[in-house]
């Protein structure tokens, strides 16, 4: 921030390459996210060698408040069984808005469809570590096979934003029922 409180052209930039990305895409053009930014072209390829890597910084200063709204706190006191569930309760929740358009990091690695994009390596990662999640609260609950619930755990969560950030369907009452039929089949307390 600028000394008056007022977002710096960095800042401004960011935001409008969040907002704008998430609500139409990764094609956005250079000219629209400078414009949503207030920021001229000049000044946006001096703050970032490229769109691509302005992409990139977006997601991943994202990245702090996509995991503090879905993930539980590391020392909530629940099993691993509820901290798994808020998970989906999160998404479940979410989907309800109407400016929900379904989970940004898998958006931009489907709509980018190359894997070395810096933005999408972002966009990996974060995915990535939501499997890991998943994969280590399935250990500590006593899964079976803890490697193939949190792969499992995380086609339903991909597959539940989609469909509802496309508004094929409705979270409520059919995304909990079944991770539950998951959590039970591998044994998580």
């Amino acid at each position: 921030m600028t000394t008056e409180g007022k977002p710096s052209p960095r800042e401004r930039l960011l935001e409008a390459a969040a907002t704008l990305t998430y609500r139409d895409g990764v094609n956005i053009g250079v000219e629209a996210l400078c414009k949503a930014a207030g920021v001229s072209k000049r000044s946006m390829y001096q703050l970032f060698d490229s769109k691509d890597e302005l992409l990139a910084a977006s997601l991943r200063e994202r990245a702090a408040a996509y995991v503090a709204t879905l993930l539980p706190a590391a020392d909530d006191g629940r099993s691993p069984r509820e901290r798994i569930l808020h998970v989906f309760a999160q998404v479940e929740a979410q989907a309800g808005a109407p400016e929900f358009h379904g989970c940004r990091y898998l958006a931009v690695q489907i709509e980018l469809k190359d894997q070395s994009h810096p933005a999408s390596r972002v966009a990996h990662q974060i995915k990535a570590n939501l499997t890991a999640f998943f994969r280590a609260e399935a250990e500590r609950g006593g899964a079976g096979d803890p490697d193939l619930l949190a792969r499992q755990l995380s086609l339903v969560f991909d597959g539940a934003s989609a469909r509802a950030g496309i508004q094929a369907d409705n979270l409520t009452g059919l995304v909990a029922p079944t991770v539950t039929t998951l959590l039970d089949a591998a044994g998580v307390r």
